[in-house]
């Protein structure tokens, strides 16, 4: 049986828990207001791809490669993307929920997210140079051992990052929000009087 290859394909309001996508390579498609929740898209090829309104959350990603793939308005929660294959991996998540996804060792340095909730979202052991994470609320996200240099976080919000367990050189921050890097100090910054 030949591997299916599908190319400029718009799929729309699709349920594919219900209808599972056909393994196989997708180049440059759109998906619009589909639900991948909980379904199996493992082993699948995504290149160039744009993904829109669409609820992926607890989908298994096992094996799937997502190469220039665009996320916009998705709700992703609890997706384990280092299981994912890693070859290629580029992204950029823009209005999307990734609450409590993983994103364990996996080299994110194309990648961008903007105006996203990442609460509890795992970058342990992520690389993370240069990658464009811009008004993003990052409350409970755990970075530890994470290479964030020359990252921009600025104008993204609750994080929590010690600089002695991350590499954080030449990484941009902004005013409030910088003080997220003083957490493990337990100092107190108060406004002066």
């Amino acid at each position: 049986m030949e591997p299916n290859y599908t190319v400029e394909q718009s799929f729309e309001k699709i349920n594919f828990t219900k209808d599972p996508l056909a393994k196989g390579e997708y180049e440059c498609c759109t998906f619009v207001n589909c639900n991948f929740e909980e379904a199996d898209i493992s082993e699948i090829t995504f290149i160039e791809t744009e993904f829109i309104d669409c609820n992926f959350s607890n989908a298994n990603i096992t094996n799937t490669s997502f190469q220039d793939v665009v996320f916009k308005n998705c709700k992703m929660l609890g997706l384990q993307f280092e299981k994912c294959n890693g070859f290629g991996f580029t992204a950029s998540f823009d209005l999307c929920q990734l609450d409590h996804s993983s994103f364990y060792q996996l080299k994110l340095n194309r990648s961008s997210f903007q105006n996203s909730q990442l609460q509890g979202v795992d970058f342990t052991e992520a690389e993370l140079k240069s990658i464009v994470v811009q008004y993003c609320d990052l409350l409970n996200a755990t970075f530890e051992n994470t290479n964030m240099e020359k990252a921009d976080l600025r104008n993204s919000f609750n994080y929590s990052i010690n600089p002695e367990s991350n590499r954080i050189k030449e990484a941009r921050f902004s005013l409030p929000d910088v003080i997220g890097l003083l957490d493990k100090y337990k100092i107190r910054i108060e406004k002066e009087i």
